[in-house]
């Protein structure tokens, strides 16, 4: 792991632009910045994708151990997704930092009456698998669970509730954490479920799970080299 995340450039070096924020309505991928870390690739993680008993289509992932992130880290990220990053001396969107080249925007639509963000708080998200416009992705979803076992939510799937569901387990691990998630695309009861095999094949399909895949094997690889000194610079604790 490297702690290049934080670092201010020399301080007479010219200040590289920042990488800011795009809003939510954006309709195409971001443009690319320069990620000074390397993306894992598919080979480091075990993945796959299987039908459910209940007619669920799973993608699932056990990722490589997240070497220097801790559970307790990985529950503030989620909590704390708004705000910016410092990186090789470029202030950066938190969110566009987690993936360089997909990631578009996310903020909190709505939070818990106490102003945190936990079981029903609502998250906006805005991205493009691989970058690719032919698989966007536009929602709100709804935090159901977030801890230091875990992190649960449910977007919506062209408005409609109940047909995704985003199950992540965390635990802790010698050197970091093991990181074990799945995307669960279909409803599990009444018309949702009869419409299933519609929405696996037209809204959610085969190429499209296939991209979320890679997609979410790179953004938690990236975990190592921004999360622990932001955790650190931003809550005084070590882990």
């Amino acid at each position: 792991m490297t702690d290049l995340a934080l670092q201010p450039g020399p301080a007479d070096a010219t200040p590289l632009q920042a990488v800011p924020a795009y809003p939510a309505s954006r309709s195409c991928p971001p443009e690319p910045w320069p990620v000074p870390f390397p993306l894992k690739g598919l080979g480091s993680a075990r993945f796959g994708a299987e039908t459910l008993a209940d007619g669920r289509r799973s993608y699932w992932i056990e990722h490589d151990t997240v070497r220097g992130v801790t559970p307790r880290m990985l529950a503030w990220w989620f909590a704390h997704l708004e705000g910016d990053v410092v990186i090789a001396g470029r202030r950066v969107n938190r969110y566009r930092a987690w993936h360089p080249y997909d990631h578009v925007h996310a903020s909190y639509a709505r939070r818990c009456p106490d102003g945190s963000i936990g079981p029903g708080a609502q998250i906006r998200l805005r991205e493009f698998l691989n970058g690719d416009p032919r698989y966007p992705v536009h929602t709100v979803t709804t935090i159901e669970k977030l801890d230091e076992e875990g992190f649960i939510h449910n977007p919506s799937l062209h408005g409609i509730p109940g047909l995704v569901r985003m199950e992540y387990r965390f635990e802790r691990v010698a050197g970091g954490t093991r990181y074990v998630n799945r995307l669960l695309i279909g409803g599990i009861d009444g018309w949702r479920r009869a419409i299933s095999p519609f929405i696996q094949r037209f809204g959610f399909g085969e190429s499209r799970g296939q991209a979320w895949l890679r997609h979410n094997i790179e953004e938690v690889g990236l975990f190592e080299h921004i999360l622990p000194p932001l955790y650190r610079q931003e809550t005084g604790l070590q882990d």
